[in-house]
């Protein structure tokens, strides 16, 4: 029997199916700038978000930090306990100043953020099934799996996700990831390598890190890239493998892992798919769940560039003006009786809230 979690506590009805919190961010002490990655974005995310009016703080999810015992739904205790040591999380964040800290700095100052970003992408998941879709603004650590981690991933959040959906939601049994980050997924791809309920698609450069031959094995439709493909040819591609992906397997939850890194200019992404193109990638991954009504999880991944948060910010922006993502929608969109009474509960609160 799954143990009990309050990750899976009933969001308030009020809220929006996105999900954050403050706690998301790394900063301490400049060593967050030795890493390419800018270690504020998801909170950046957040602010456009409310400049806009699309959100506000008290509409949307707090996520919560994910717990040892939610961890160990999918890793070793043994990799856990390899967390303990500095060097470990320096070598798997590319910090190499970690290595020095005191491991109850890391656990702070670095881990709990990771651990609570994981948290997020699985209170998403059960949002997305009850809601019809959910953006956790942080998490996609697609190159963790349940005994090593990498590559700035140190658990694995999306494993974790739809673990934790077989296991406790009734009607989930079948699972499509669409990774579009320009890396190989080679985590999740691991962790499902011999599990047939898992339909895998994943879109990379062929050139760069990870390069993990035996994970490619995992991969139901592999789409690899060569260096510098620029809009035309990746979107083309995009659209027509996740029309076939969904074509070929009609799954009840599909986690979307969104990375920023396929920007043109990215330092390790090597790819240059323009701000424009990377908005009406989500649009078409968006349009082709909505269009099924399979309930959709979007998680930001990777994406290592100063204007990478105003790009997501103007992407879920787009996802809201085509009517893809809406908080009315959300709270019809999987066609489920659950939903049917939230409706309901909900219409006396919305009437009380002006929608922008």
């Amino acid at each position: 029997r799954p143990h009990r979690t309050e990750l899976y506590e009933d969001a308030p009805s009020a809220c929006w199916p996105i999900v954050y919190s403050p706690d998301y961010n790394i900063t301490f002490m400049g060593l967050e700038k030795l890493h390419p990655f800018d270690a504020g974005k998801w909170g950046k995310v957040i602010n456009f978000l409310k400049e806009e009016k699309l959100i506000a703080d008290d509409l949307i999810v707090q996520a919560r930090e994910a717990t040892d015992e939610d961890l160990l739904a999918v890793h070793t205790r043994r990799y856990l306990n390899k967390l303990k040591w500095s060097f470990v999380v320096a070598t798997i964040t590319e910090i190499p100043p970690v290595a020095f800290l005191p491991n109850f700095v890391v656990q702070r100052k670095v881990l709990k953020p990771l651990r609570t970003q994981t948290g997020g992408t699985i209170m998403a998941g059960k949002l997305a099934v009850d809601r019809g879709w959910a953006i956790n603004v942080g998490g996609g650590f697609h190159h963790c799996s349940s005994d090593k981690g990498g590559g700035f991933c140190a658990y694995a959040d999306i494993t974790l996700a739809i673990k934790f959906l077989f296991e406790r939601v009734q009607g989930v049994s079948k699972a499509t990831i669409i990774d579009l980050d320009a890396h190989q997924g080679n985590g999740h791809e691991r962790d499902f390598m011999d599990d047939h309920r898992v339909y895998i698609m994943d879109v990379y450069n062929r050139y760069i890190y990870p390069g993990d031959g035996f994970a490619k094995r995992a991969i139901k439709r592999k789409v690899e890239l060569e260096w510098g493909t620029e809009d035309t040819e990746y979107l083309q591609k995009v659209h027509t493998h996740v029309e076939g992906a969904l074509n070929e397997l009609k799954p009840d939850v599909i986690v979307y892992n969104a990375g920023t890194d396929i920007l043109d200019g990215d330092p390790l992404g090597g790819l240059a798919v323009s701000p424009q193109g990377i908005v009406k990638r989500d649009e078409v991954v968006f349009k082709a769940a909505r269009s099924r009504r399979i309930p959709i999880l979007m998680v930001t991944s990777g994406g290592y560039q100063k204007r990478t948060a105003r790009i997501i910010a103007d992407s879920i922006l787009n996802l809201h003006s085509l009517g893809l993502i809406d908080k009315e929608l959300a709270t019809s969109g999987a066609g489920n009786p659950k939903v049917e009474q939230m409706i309901r509960d909900s219409e006396k609160d919305l009437s009380n809230l002006s929608l922008q």
